[in-house]
């Protein structure tokens, strides 16, 4: 119904943004990363949107990005993951982690998530594994990073064939990996450096 809503950001909430638009302030829940990404009071604000209409209540969900609105809406289509269980597995971890999570199986990351125990965190890693593509890992690439030296030869495989299953090619995957294989021994942060290597950063 709202793609998105644009204006003053009037009040910061424990889970919740007020932004004044047309007249009008639309308090959104929000996931304590778009709490974080939120200007300073005053400052315009673009907030995607997700209206969720239920019998007894309807609620206002806004996100920082559209790629955090596509991440909620495919946990929400888990089963047993409502909207604010969802909002909940966002603000547990960067995007990029909860979409490496995901795509590696992390059951352990998931389940850090509130509400979230063993046996929900595998089902959502088995129901939104084959969703994850290329972009959306690509798009959710954070500027910074921190490695810790390390090295270890299963994490490195498990990094190679997380990116082919992301659509790279064996090659270009091996290639990508090599450049950083030396500086951690987590197959997510080996997969963040080298999307980062490939992107110029």
């Amino acid at each position: 119904m709202y793609a998105f809503i644009e204006g003053e950001v009037c009040e910061k909430l424990n889970g919740s943004l007020v932004i004044l638009a047309s007249g009008v302030g639309w308090q959104l829940n929000c996931s304590n990363n778009t709490l974080q990404a939120a200007p300073a009071l005053g400052e315009k604000m673009r907030c995607w949107t997700y209206l969720s209409v239920r019998e007894d209540a309807m609620e206002l969900f806004g996100f920082a990005t559209r790629e955090e609105k596509e991440m909620f809406l495919q946990l929400t289509s888990v089963s047993g993951i409502g909207p604010k269980t969802a909002l909940g597995v966002l603000g547990a971890m960067p995007l990029l982690d909860l979409n490496l999570a995901i795509l590696l199986g992390d059951v352990n990351a998931l389940s850090r998530a509130p509400g979230i125990g063993k046996k929900t965190a595998q089902r959502i890693a088995l129901e939104l594994k084959d969703k994850i593509s290329q972009a959306d890992v690509s798009a959710a690439v954070p500027a910074q990073t921190n490695a810790a030296p390390a090295l270890s030869p299963d994490a490195v495989t498990e990094a190679i064939e997380a990116m082919i299953a992301l659509g790279y090619s064996s090659t270009e995957a091996r290639n990508a990996i090599s450049q950083v294989r030396d500086q951690t021994d987590k197959p997510e942060e080996l997969i963040r450096l080298a999307l980062r290597a490939m992107a110029g950063f």
